[in-house]
Parts: structure tokens; C-alpha cells; sequence
């Protein structure tokens, strides 16, 4: 779907040799870009930002679902985890864990530069996840308990969907927006990016309700344009962002698609109400 934004990607690392760990045919939407050629041995799945139908479906209690910005590190790991579990596909092979465990660790050194304001390009960037509590998510799924749960005000919460608002001109290897133009375009244009929501949760309408919270939030900075990208093939991303108001901008060049090895981008915008004059 659309969309995970750091001058460095979600990382790879390890000193471990799998020599395969993912189908690594179908590099999807992210605006953290992927660079396969640090990863000595390992091909790597990027998945799309997922919206898509499962057939596990679960419905959730939404009067305990909590969608905020997140302001603890241990919440911001979790989103990170949410992240790797979400945007990467797995086999079964030695090592594994500790091959996700790092990819978790540098997307949460990553986002928490990104939210400290040391990223060059960026101002303001928010973290923000919708959680459930643990008792919900243990039920059905001890896996994403595991992996994506925090403690906050000494609950046990699961994040179960996770985004990132950035205020900025651009996002790194993506399409520029162009709104607004001249006086302001430095600090009333951002982006969302790393959109994702736990798979055995999808229909349960929390893509859209982070979406809805992260307009808020832009406006709440001034933001007067915010902007989002999509695989021009991602039919159930480009419904919801079309569901939330977004429209279609720009599309990538398929020379840029080619040498970035990815599917095309489209880019899809949305004028959100202000009551300042530039």
C-alpha cells in the first residue's frame, strides 16, 4: 500500500548465512527505500502496505481501539516490529529471528531520529498507531502479542496499525508534491508513509481511522496539503486513500520505476482547511 521515511532504509544486516529468506519478486509501496545490494545473502519480500482481504479476518472491540500519537520509546519499538511484520515475508530458516529482531532495530533507530528532528529534509515527523489491548489480541493471535505489544500506564497494549506524518518538501526516491506552490511549501506540505495494519485485523476499518487521525494532526501543525504514494497496481490502497478524500496528483516515470526495481507510484493528494493566508 502506500508507503515505510528515513534517509536509510528498514536495514539489513546479519552475519548469519541464509542464503534465502523471501521471494524478492515483488518489491512493493514504501516511502523508505529499499536497497537489496547491503544484504550480502538474503533476498528480501517487500510487501505492500496491506488493506487487501484475508480470509481470518477477526472483528475488533473498537471501544477499546486507541489511535494516537506515540511518546514512549517501547511503543515505538512495537510500531517498528508492526513494520517488519507487515512490509517482509519470511521463511522458516535458521537465524531467522534474530535476522527480523535486527530489521525491528534499525527501523527504531531510524524513526526515532526521524521524530528528534536529526533527519536533514525533515521537520516535524509523528509516530502514530492504533492499539488494542493485549487481552484483545492474545486470543487469537499469540505471535503478534508477542512481537507488537507495550506497556502504557501499566496496561499491555498490542499496535496493531502504525503510520508516519512527515512534514517535509520530499520524501526520499518518491514524487514530489506540488502544493502548495511558493511561500510555504517548506513547512505546509507532508507526507504519510509506512502505512500498515496487522493482516489478521484487515476489514476492521483501521487504515482509515489512522488516516483520519493523521489529517488531524496535519492540521493541527498547519499543514494545508498532505500527500501520500501508491503502487499504481495496489487497487485496495488507492480505494482506501480515495475513501479518505485523496486524489490523484502525479504518477512515477516509468524510467524511475525501472532503476529503483519497483512497481510505479501514483501520487495522491488531498487540501486539507486552514485559516492562515501565505
Amino acid at each position: 500500500m502506500a508507503v515505510l521515511v528515513p534517509s536509510s532504509p528498514l536495514p539489513i544486516s546479519l552475519s548469519t548465512t541464509i542464503t534465502s529468506l523471501v521471494d524478492s519478486s515483488r518489491l512493493q509501496q514504501s516511502a523508505i527505500s529499499f536497497n537489496p545490494s547491503r544484504i550480502p545473502r538474503y533476498r528480501i519480500h517487500r510487501c505492500p502496505v496491506t488493506v487487501s482481504l484475508h480470509p481470518e479476518t477477526l472483528i475488533i472491540d473498537k471501544s477499546v481501539l486507541n489511535v494516537t500519537e506515540a511518546v514512549s520509546d517501547a511503543e515505538l519499538w512495537a510500531a517498528s516490529c508492526l513494520r517488519v511484520r507487515s512490509f517482509y515475508q519470511f521463511r522458516d530458516s535458521v537465524g531467522i529471528e534474530d535476522h527480523k529482531k535486527y530489521l525491528a532495530e534499525r527501523e527504531f533507530e531510524a524513526l526515532k531520529e526521524r521524530i528528534a528532528g536529526k533527519r536533514v529534509g525533515f521537520g516535524r515527523v509523528s509516530c502514530l498507531n492504533a492499539t488494542l489491548p493485549s487481552s484483545q489480541i492474545s486470543r487469537f493471535s499469540d505471535d503478534l502479542c508477542t512481537a507488537c505489544k507495550f506497556s502504557n500506564n501499566g496496561e499491555d497494549r498490542v499496535v496493531v496499525g502504525t503510520l508516519d506524518l512527515n512534514q517535509c518538501m520530499r520524501l526520499p526516491d518518491e514524487i514530489t508534491g506540488m502544493k502548495p506552490k511558493g511561500i510555504g511549501a517548506d513547512f505546509a506540505r507532508a507526507y504519510l508513509s509506512n502505512v500498515c495494519v496487522a493482516k489478521e485485523l484487515h476489514r476492521n476499518g483501521l487504515a482509515y481511522t489512522l488516516v483520519e487521525k493523521s489529517k488531524i494532526v496535519a492540521k493541527d501543525w498547519g499543514i494545508s496539503d498532505l500527500y501520500v504514494h501508491v503502487a499504481i497496481d495496489n487497487e485496495p490502497a488507492k480505494k482506501l486513500y480515495m475513501k479518505n478524500g485523496f486524489v490523484y496528483e502525479s504518477d512515477e516515470p516509468t524510467w524511475q520505476a525501472r532503476f529503483l526495481d519497483r512497481p510505479r507510484r501514483l501520487l495522491l493528494w488531498i487540501g486539507l482547511p486552514h485559516t492562515y493566508d501565505w
